[in-house]
């Protein structure tokens, strides 16, 4: 008898954890599709003329229905050339560069309503978000429809010892943005976030400081010296009056390189079920 008793107090705490308003959130893992777009001493002008493709996964642990932490994972391709730019010192200068980003961040989350998925009352909130993370880079160049990879050629100088040791292609960035979320069933959660990347790197782009003179990158005329080419690419547009003279402004070591990516975010949401106070009387029952 007992065992009958308990067996249907069970199979109501069960049928109740089932509604919305009987589970709590213990995390969700999600996929996030998007865009990104670079800033830097190539597009000093922040415009949106090589807008590519962000592809990641995250995970996201609720503390309370406003404050979440996000882990996320993602991939995009950055790049810019002087010839997209409306000024005439950055279009005589003419370099270029692309570059694909690996980034691995962690965020906080900070929801401006009551957010729970399945809760009617609780259905979308606007947020903000902030973290740091940690970002791989490799900034490349053509010429005569060849790739360079342009930090082995120091192209201001490094390899000579001038402007410092060259840089390294890893920095950390720190994701600051906007989002809201809202879910479509209980469960699943559907969000939009755009978010900037302020970075510790001026070299996303390969581009920082001034010219150190053709003279520290020896050629041969029959074999041209990729370090010689691609650090003053204005005699291309002007070989009487190339700007690559020693000391003359090449970038703008003032300010860091920034990234900015507008997410799409779909994540299923793990719940685990609470039942009414007295499922822990029936078991003892039992």
């Amino acid at each position: 008898m007992r065992r009958i008793v308990a067996s249907v107090f069970l199979s109501v705490c069960f049928w109740s954890a089932a509604s919305a308003q009987n589970y709590y959130s213990a995390g969700e893992f999600g996929l996030s599709a998007g865009a990104s777009q670079y800033f830097g001493d190539l597009n000093d002008e922040y415009g949106f003329k090589y807008i590519r493709p962000a592809l990641g996964g995250f995970v996201r642990y609720h503390l309370n229905p406003y404050i979440s932490l996000r882990g996320s994972l993602l991939f995009t391709h950055l790049g810019y050339s002087d010839n997209l730019s409306s000024n005439p010192y950055n279009r005589k200068r003419n370099l270029s560069f692309q570059t694909n980003i690996y980034e691995g961040s962690i965020q906080a989350e900070f929801n401006f309503f009551r957010y729970h998925t399945g809760e009617l009352d609780s259905r979308f909130t606007p947020y903000l978000t902030g973290g740091i993370g940690a970002f791989y880079y490799n900034p490349y160049a053509f010429y005569n429809n060849k790739k360079y990879y342009l930090r082995p050629l120091g192209t201001e100088g490094q390899q000579a010892g001038i402007n410092g040791r060259s840089y390294s292609n890893f920095s950390v960035c720190f994701p600051i943005g906007v989002g809201i979320k809202y879910w479509l069933r209980p469960g699943m959660n559907l969000g939009i976030e755009i978010s900037d990347r302020l970075t510790l790197t001026d070299y996303i782009d390969d581009v920082s400081t001034s010219y150190v003179g053709s003279d520290k990158f020896p050629t041969d005329p029959k074999n041209p010296n990729p370090g010689y080419v691609l650090q003053d690419r204005s005699i291309e547009i002007d070989a009487n009056n190339p700007l690559g003279r020693a000391g003359k402004q090449r970038g703008n070591s003032s300010t860091k390189d920034q990234y900015m990516m507008l997410l799409i975010h779909l994540s299923i949401q793990l719940k685990t079920y609470k039942c009414p106070a007295y499922m822990n009387a029936v078991l003892e029952y039992q």
